[in-house]
């Protein structure tokens, strides 16, 4: 069948999808059906196809149930689904606190200075604003970048908790826009045009003659996907009128331009034009915008990608991820599997070739040779905007097989180590760092070359990653869980409570992971599903109950714990993680090495002193100092050394990469006991051990019986517990310290 039959087959029965369901029939496969597909040959494979997207459509309806405006076409090729970002409330801990400092900026931010360059370019009045600095002073070249930036950050705040403030920042900002464009003609501008630096400019760029440091198209893909955010989450009908406007004038302007013109100008930074104008597409069905978004496609870049070549030496690092997302998103749009290979090929080379411990990558915002890590240990390492772009590929690819848990670890390893800790906590408009740095006796609060600084400002500096900043911090609740027609996906470990409206079914999760190695999660109705836990590849030694009891699943490291049953309300998963040291070597130095304990980079704390080199750790020496924190100590050079997590690293300099000596400390046991519920009077055990990172971990698994019916208790510890049999006195200089009722381990105090 050819493409174009298949798509106009698809096309015709997502009508009878959408009549059924304005019909508010049950979306089922009927003899409608068959007869409106008869003529497209190969009945069989084209109902299959059609059923397919039948069950996207009901996946869908549920899946954006929080949104204002939701999308009429569904994804293919997608096995899970997100939940709207309505659905789920983080609970109190450091991603609240992040979130919180973020929604101060954004309700304190002033939209008529915010609108500043966009009136003086559309000439209108500016109303008196004083102007902004930085990347969006009325002279820098890419001005009006960051108010894209804005509108997603202020409608993802609302989306999330409802804030009317958030709604009110993006619907008077957006009213303003409308005013800007539709003064165009006095300003000399072509219908639909918006931005706050004249069209001239695309001009100049489509001639080979742009010489100022613009990068028009990456501003377009800013403002258009910071409309759309708007239109979709608040549901405001201006926020759609410009929005389209300005996608049309994207049309006209690229349509005029041949093959050849068009690939000379993706030379130049482009943002996500290919990601917006197809989800363009989702919400409004028309196949015009894919027809665009197509123009968009940088030949050069995505051509090795599909061969899966690694040719990524020398390029601007953030230039290219999103070129990455929109293969992603026309893969979903098309079913064309030369998009998810481009896509999932550069995710694969990028993580394993080119990332650091801390889950960033690059070194001058720029991609170096395959492997170079170690090479590249400066001040200007881990740009964030790559790190939230790469998470956004993560989400892309992992919905496509949410069997592998590859992916979130790696979003985990980002999120958490990098992200959480761009932000400075000592400020309560939660700004950022452009960098992360990975010299030894670094330090966060770095800006860009282009403008320098420190800490992003309130009004002085809005480069791309205060950008995606606001973003990243108004959205840490999206991919903590997902779904499918059967199953809950716990991929994140963070307070949370999930609304699952769908299944009237409320999970709570309750856990200050990784400070401790628990998480719990309890289901608050009856209903039969299965809870998919993801297993860190990391990890050893797993233990997972349900109400106390062993919940008798498998938990392999880099795989899912599949609890299916009937669950009742009060039900309680408990999940035990445990946490040990562990190296993460540089690629290309296996002498050079990042200390791990769990999913946490950890960083030595030097004060104010400066480093030359990469101190030499003594690895026997590392051990952790409190049960309540993340706090280590280790030996470095000769010398004492606290150790923390990196996402704690603002205010000192530190090391996070380490010259290394000797091992890691010999065996910290962790004994695991359950106890479960059996009728008879047999008893067995067993046990077994593993190492990791030179740690090595017993898990020692208990049946005996108890009269049916009674109590079950599960019991972990070293030194103590509710039940423990075991020695209660933990050798010198070690004491016994408790985590709950449960557990205990000897730590030194």
């Amino acid at each position: 069948m050819s493409p174009f039959v298949f798509s106009s087959c698809l096309s015709r029965c997502q009508s009878v999808f959408q009549l059924l369901k304005a019909r508010t029939r049950p979306l089922l496969y009927d003899g409608t059906m068959q007869s409106m597909c008869l003529s497209c040959g190969r009945l069989r494979q084209t109902i299959a196809a059609c059923l397919a997207l039948m069950i996207s459509l009901t996946i869908l309806t549920s899946t954006v149930a929080g949104q204002a405006v939701a999308p009429v076409v569904a994804e293919l090729g997608v096995s899970a689904y997100p939940f709207d970002i309505s659905q789920v409330t983080l609970g109190s801990g450091r991603w609240q606190e992040n979130q919180a400092r973020t929604n101060t900026y954004l309700k304190f931010v002033d939209i008529n200075r915010m609108l500043y360059v966009f009136r003086s370019n559309h000439k209108l009045s500016t109303n008196g604003a004083s102007e902004n600095g930085g990347w969006d002073a009325p002279s820098f070249p890419f001005r009006g970048h960051i108010q894209g930036h804005f509108l997603s950050a202020w409608a993802q705040c609302y989306a999330q908790l409802r804030d009317s403030t958030c709604s009110s920042q993006a619907t008077n900002f957006v009213a303003e826009l409308l005013l800007c464009q539709n003064n165009n003609a006095a300003a000399g501008f072509a219908t639909g045009y918006l931005s706050g630096f004249p069209e001239s400019d695309f001009s100049a760029l489509e001639a080979g003659t742009l010489t100022n440091g613009n990068v028009p198209w990456y501003v377009i893909h800013k403002i258009l996907a910071g409309l759309l955010d708007v239109w979709r989450n608040i549901g405001d009908g201006n926020a759609k009128t410009v929005l389209l406007a300005l996608a049309g004038w994207v049309d006209t302007r690229t349509a005029k331009l041949s093959y050849s013109q068009m690939q000379n100008v993706l030379n130049t930074e482009f943002g996500g034009m290919t990601e917006v104008l197809s989800d363009l597409y989702y919400m409004t069905g028309n196949t015009q915008w894919l027809t665009v978004a197509k123009r968009f496609e940088h030949a050069a870049v995505l051509d090795p990608l599909e061969l899966d070549e690694d040719s990524l030496n020398g390029l601007h690092a953030n230039t290219q991820f999103p070129k990455w997302i929109g293969a992603a998103r026309e893969y979903k749009a098309s079913g064309n599997t030369t998009y998810h290979n481009i896509a999932l090929n550069a995710w694969t080379i990028t993580v394993n070739a080119h990332s650091y411990a801390i889950g960033g990558n690059s070194q001058a915002e720029h991609f170096h040779a395959p492997n170079a890590i170690a090479a590249y240990l400066t001040t200007d390492t881990a740009e964030s905007c790559n790190s939230y772009n790469m998470l956004k590929l993560t989400r892309e690819l992992w919905v496509t097989n949410p069997s592998s848990t590859t992916y979130f670890d790696f979003y985990e390893r980002t999120l958490m180590n990098q992200m959480i800790g761009q932000q400075n906590p000592a400020d309560s408009h939660g700004h950022v760092t452009y960098f992360s740095s990975l010299n030894p006796g670094g330090s966060r609060g770095l800006g860009p070359a282009w403008g320098g600084g420190t800490w992003s400002t309130d009004y002085e500096s809005f480069w791309c990653c205060q950008g995606t900043g606001l973003e990243t911090n108004t959205k840490l609740a999206d991919s903590i869980y997902f779904y499918d027609s059967s199953s809950l996906y716990v991929n994140l470990f963070a307070p949370s409570v999930l609304n699952w409206s769908a299944r009237s079914t409320t999970i709570t999760q309750t856990t200050t992971y990784p400070i401790t190695d628990t998480t719990t999660l309890q289901v608050d109705s009856s209903s039969t599903w299965t809870m998919r836990i993801r297993i860190p590849a990391w990890s050893n030694g797993v233990v997972i109950t349900v109400n106390g009891a062993s919940a008798g699943v498998s938990t392999a490291a880099g795989t899912y714990a599949a609890i299916s049953r009937t669950w009742a309300p009060g039900d309680t998963v408990t999940v035990t993680i445990p946490l040990n040291f562990r190296l993460i070597t540089a690629n290309d130095n296996s002498n050079v090495a990042a200390v791990a304990y769990g999913p946490v980079i950890l960083c030595g704390d030097y004060g104010s002193t400066s480093l030359s080199s990469n101190p030499t750790l003594t690895l026997s020496s590392l051990k952790r100092t409190s049960s309540s924190s993340l706090a280590f100590t280790g030996t470095a050079n000769g010398a004492t050394i606290n150790l923390g997590p990196f996402y704690d690293g603002q205010g000192f300099n530190y090391v996070v990469y380490w010259a290394l000596s000797g091992s890691l400390p010999p065996a910290t046991t962790v004994s695991v006991s359950i106890s479960t519920t059996r009728s008879t009077a047999v008893v067995t055990s067993g046990s077994t051990t593993s190492t990791v990172g030179g740690t090595t971990l017993t898990t020692t698994t208990t049946t005996s019986s108890q009269p049916t019916g009674t109590g079950v208790a599960a019991l972990y510890g070293q030194c103590g517990g509710q039940g423990w049999t075991g020695p209660t006195v933990c050798a010198s200089p070690y004491t016994c310290v408790y985590s709950n009722e449960y557990y205990s381990q000897c730590l030194t105090s």
